[in-house]
């Protein structure tokens, strides 16, 4: 759906390119993580992509055709959602969505039942600059579904959502992508990152210095070894072994047939650490 080709693109008066020759692919149905520090070129990248920023270099295809050939037909293929959301503070949030609603072609699908899940719904008759900054985030988001887009754009999606509402709406994520829609999700939270992405792009300084599963990241760059906690005369002991001489290690045959095992799990790395490993910078 998506195909980056040595993308380049310098802010008109600045000097330096803020995006370095990068490539990269969405494919249908995925959930492709870009994932970096603030300005590190996440947002400029979308903003390319999106048409909001135009004369880029090499090749941005979107549904096999170049980005700067489309004529406003391509925006009733794709939904954003911008981390600041965009929604009319004097309006109700019917109102809001009845407008924007009014900028496409396709009629736009009831969403009541979305509503009704994120919350919001018995607010909708009230305007939205009484609404908390959570409550406009999950109108941002109902708001760039309502016209059923191929691709989403999502940057920051959870921003503001107490811990409930964020698992909603990753949910909510999870099968939109399983119903094919594409999506393309910029953040700098590498637990968000972990559970919604298919495949994740590290941006640091414009370039793309890794591409890959979020599996294959924490196989690589994790630790060999397995942590099991077990309880010894009503002590919980914790102790580590190497993955490969696990087979022969007999302290931990011992450990396993005569205690209780409260848990075992393998030292994988997170996407942060990763992160941080492969770039050499933190994500603030």
């Amino acid at each position: 759906m998506i195909e980056i080709k040595n993308l380049i693109y310098k802010y008109p008066g600045n000097t330096e390119k803020t995006i370095k020759g990068i490539d990269f692919s969405v494919s249908k149905g995925e959930v492709f993580g870009f994932l970096g520090p603030s300005g590190a070129g996440k947002t400029t990248t979308q903003k390319v992509i999106t048409g909001l920023l135009r004369s880029y270099e090499g090749n941005v295809l979107v549904s096999g055709r170049e980005r700067s050939s489309w004529n406003n037909s391509f925006y009733e293929k794709i939904g954003v959602v911008f981390e600041t959301p965009n929604l009319y503070q004097k309006l109700t949030g019917w109102e809001n969505l009845r407008l924007f609603a009014g900028y496409y072609e396709k009629s736009s699908m009831d969403m009541t039942m979305e509503l009704q899940r994120t919350g919001i719904l018995e607010a909708m008759g009230k305007k939205v600059e009484g609404y908390s900054k959570g409550m406009r985030v999950r109108l941002n988001f109902i708001r760039a579904l309502q016209h059923d887009p191929d691709i989403l754009f999502l940057d920051e999606p959870i921003s503001g959502l107490d811990p409930s509402n964020g698992s909603i709406i990753k949910q909510m994520i999870r099968e939109l992508s399983e119903k094919g829609k594409t999506i393309f999700l910029t953040t700098h939270n590498m637990g968000v990152a972990a559970e919604l992405c298919n495949r994740v792009a590290f941006i640091i300084n414009g370039e793309l210095p890794l591409t890959d599963s979020p599996s294959n990241l924490m196989r690589e760059y994790g630790r060999k070894e397995l942590a099991v906690e077990y309880l010894l005369n009503e002590t919980p002991i914790r102790e580590v072994f190497n993955l490969e001489s696990l087979k022969n290690n007999s302290g931990f045959r011992k450990i396993v047939d005569e205690r209780k095992i409260l848990s075992m799990k393998t030292l994988d790395a997170s996407l942060e650490d990763i992160f941080i490993m492969v770039t050499g910078r933190g994500l603030q």
